[in-house]
């Protein structure tokens, strides 16, 4: 039997997705038998709960919801307590396509975090307007910070090793848009290597994301606002630099 450290902890944080989340717990486990598959139910009004067990996903209820930031602190609080040494996060929604798990995965050889890139010329995945200026802002920005080129730093498709998971049990924040910029920042601030990995995306299978001018301006706001507290909190480094790691 493989131990938890040799498998593959997929993370699915879901809130109201009675609809897609089955779907995507079958092509999860489909894609890789060593792939051990928990969602964590974020307070959803609806059957999320029940349709994700009937899939055959281990689930975690939380009392009320707490966002992705809550769910997925939760979710990486369990691969730790389970010792897993690797995890990834997974939408319920559709959008990340299973099939790219490995690929992602991947980037873990080389670095402590994984990110699923949807700008890294694959797919055809497209932003306008105040969207589009605001995530190439950020990505500038926080390329500076991880010392790397990033393309997509607002992705929840990304995958953590053994480090990256400790950090992220100890500092994951829950309020928008800070389980992807803050998360990260606060990451390469405790000496956490990060890389990317070029995927597509794919359309919501049920459901209508929020999108609009009116959406676009208030994300531009509200990400500028994130990118602002994540540099202004500097924790000191956690973890030496991976030359100093295997020195």
């Amino acid at each position: 039997m493989i131990s938890a450290q040799d498998r593959v902890l997929v993370i699915v944080p879901a809130w109201n997705e009675e609809r897609n989340v089955a779907a995507t717990v079958h092509e999860i486990k489909a894609a890789d038998s060593a792939y051990d598959v928990v969602v964590i139910d974020d307070g959803s009004e609806d059957g999320t709960a029940d349709v994700a067990r009937e899939a055959g996903a281990t689930v975690l209820s939380l009392p009320f919801n707490l966002g992705v930031g809550g769910a997925m602190r939760t979710g990486f609080t369990y691969a730790r307590r389970n010792g897993y040494s690797r995890a990834i996060q997974v939408d319920a929604d559709g959008q990340h396509n299973p099939a790219d798990i490995a690929k992602v995965l991947g980037g873990l050889e080389r670095a402590d975090i994984s990110i699923g890139a949807r700008f890294a010329e694959v797919g055809d995945y497209k932003v306008r307007g105040p969207r589009q200026w605001a995530m190439t802002f950020l990505a500038s920005t926080v390329s500076r910070v991880a010392k790397t080129r990033l393309t997509d730093v607002t992705s929840g498709f990304r995958a953590a090793g053994p480090r990256a998971i400790e950090q992220y049990v100890r500092y994951y924040p829950a309020e928008y848009l800070g389980d992807t910029i803050d998360s990260l920042v606060a990451a390469c601030h405790a000496g956490l290597a990060v890389t990317q990995v070029p995927v597509a995306m794919r359309p919501r299978a049920h459901g209508t994301p929020s999108q609009g001018p009116i959406g676009s301006s208030i994300y531009l706001l509200r990400s500028l606002f994130a990118l602002g507290l994540s540099m202004l909190r500097r924790p000191r480094r956690t973890f030496p630099e991976p030359e100093e790691a295997t020195a």
